[in-house]
């Protein structure tokens, strides 16, 4: 594997996704979560492990989407876990991302849940 910027703080891993996706890199995206990580993408599915969120985002990121930087909420760590967190810029609902600390003291993505919708009122 490709030798990446490693997250050195939970916050770390969106900036890094956004550089990663807009520069087409699958396999960088895919380094930020652990070997047996698990994706609830695309909507209503999961993707687990790396190899299957890697193969996933060759397949997004042919079609050359932009992401645009999103303000984190603020982080929640209890030792070597944490629970990140993002407001979509148009208001539809949230992201959230459960990180776990590498032996190297780098943070990898656990559990993302990129998108989920707000309840219907």
């Amino acid at each position: 594997m490709a030798e990446y910027e490693k997250a050195l703080r939970p916050e770390d891993i969106t900036r890094l996704f956004v550089e990663r996706s807009n520069a087409g890199d699958a396999a960088g995206v895919a380094a930020l979560y652990e070997e047996d990580a698990v994706l609830a993408y695309p909507p209503g599915s999961r993707t687990v492990g790396r190899a299957a969120i890697r193969t996933l985002w060759e397949t997004v990121l042919a079609d050359r989407p932009r992401f645009e930087p999103e303000a984190p909420l603020p982080t929640l760590i209890s030792g070597d876990i944490a629970l990140t967190a993002t407001p979509p810029k148009d208001g539809t609902g949230a992201r959230a991302q459960v990180v776990r600390r590498q032996p190297d003291g780098s943070w990898l993505r656990v559990l993302d849940q990129p998108e989920f919708a707000r309840p219907a009122r």
